[in-house]
């Protein structure tokens, strides 16, 4: 196969590029540069996409012998990651950039270039699992569990699935993989993995919001509607937040408050008691199946959501109903906020994916 090797610099899509040239596959490998800051670097472990990624990548790239390319897809990024951050925040909602990049970058303008220049596939350093199946492709977590990378291709559909390739999803750890890359004389061997919000590499997202949208003082208010302090823009919340809350206010009962709601519209934030952050269900508009469809979605049957990246699969029912994938998790979730992803599972095998649009509360208020 021809085969479009995205390399971000690390050493997981190092040491993928170099598994799908042993394979045999004709390779070109691409680096994606996402910012227009010329001087942008990486600061140990922040940032990600930067210029030493791109010398990085360059590097492992002549060490196997393919040809490297630099793609500025940084105007893309801006319209459908950077923006889409800033306008949720704005809109009350928690955004996953990640999963935003996955589906709108990686594996949407990436993949329609890469197949119009007549690759097959479009290979990347996740740790995820492709398996035929009955009714076709079928997405799975990795066989390392603690590096397990599915839930943030939950956003993949089959035709995607269908030119992708994860040469490390089989891999049992990452020690592995890092073992590899320094065989192979990989200077990215070493090299640790980039975290935080690629975009925002201080970490400071309230301050990087601020610098966006500006601020707007406004109330925080408790589950029956009292004023129990202030805040200067309710787009620095989100929900299940505990620490700089500012609460004038004690509780009765003395117990920390958490956010459970932020309300853009008035520019209100709702605090309350830790149990009131419980959800008894989920629901989102915006769906996708990762490979075949159930059957009868509109049926409800049993899978395991998650909801974060690291997060546990709950046992929980999904339907399709009013438009909507509603999750029921058997136990309630916390701390769950608009805005995140929730990816369904059948054992291991990715069934689809929603972006939360509303949520309920299993603790009613007043109780």
């Amino acid at each position: 196969m021809r085969i479009l090797a995205a390399m971000s610099g690390g050493v997981d899509s190092a040491v993928a590029a170099a598994r799908a040239v042993d394979a045999g596959h004709e390779v070109v490998g691409v680096h994606l540069a996402l910012s227009r800051a010329g001087g942008t670097l990486r600061t140990g472990s922040r940032g990600c996409c930067t210029i030493e990624d791109a010398m990085d990548a360059r590097r492992v790239a002549d060490k196997l012998g393919i040809p490297f390319y630099v793609w500025d897809f940084s105007e893309r990024f801006r319209d459908d990651v950077i923006d889409d951050f800033v306008a949720e925040y704005q809109a009350g909602r928690t955004p996953n950039p990640c999963m935003r990049c996955n589906e709108k970058i990686k594996f949407a303008a990436l993949l329609e270039r890469a197949l119009e220049l007549g690759f097959d596939a479009v290979c990347t350093g996740h740790y995820a699992i492709l398996r035929d199946g009955e009714r076709g492709l079928e997405l799975h977590r990795s066989s390392e569990e603690a590096k397990d990378q599915s839930y943030v291709l939950g956003v993949l559909t089959a035709e995607q699935l269908a030119h992708t390739y994860f040469p490390l999803g089989e891999t049992p750890s990452k020690a592995l993989v890092r073992a590899e890359a320094e065989a192979r004389g990989f200077t990215v061997a070493k090299k640790p993995d980039s975290y935080d919000i690629c975009f925002i590499p201080d970490g400071d997202t309230r301050g990087w919001l601020a610098d966006k949208v500006g601020t707007a003082p406004g109330e925080i208010l408790d589950r029956e509607g009292a004023v129990v302090g202030s805040h200067d823009g309710a787009h620095a919340f989100t929900v299940g937040q505990r620490k700089g809350l500012r609460l004038g206010v004690p509780a009765p009962d003395g117990k920390p408050r958490f956010v459970l709601e932020v309300r853009p519209v008035t520019n209100t934030v709702v605090v309350g008691p830790k149990e009131a952050l419980a959800i008894g269900e989920l629901a989102g508009g915006r769906f996708t199946w990762a490979g075949a469809a159930p059957l009868d979605a509109t049926t409800p049957f049993r899978c395991d959501v998650q909801v974060r990246a690291h997060a546990d699969p709950v046992p929980a029912v999904a339907v399709v109903r009013d438009g909507e994938l509603v999750v029921t998790p058997d136990d309630p979730l916390h701390g769950v906020a608009p805005g995140q992803t929730a990816v369904i599972y059948d054992h291991t095998r990715v069934i689809g994916q929603c972006t939360i649009d509303r949520t309920v509360s299993a603790v009613p208020a007043g109780v």
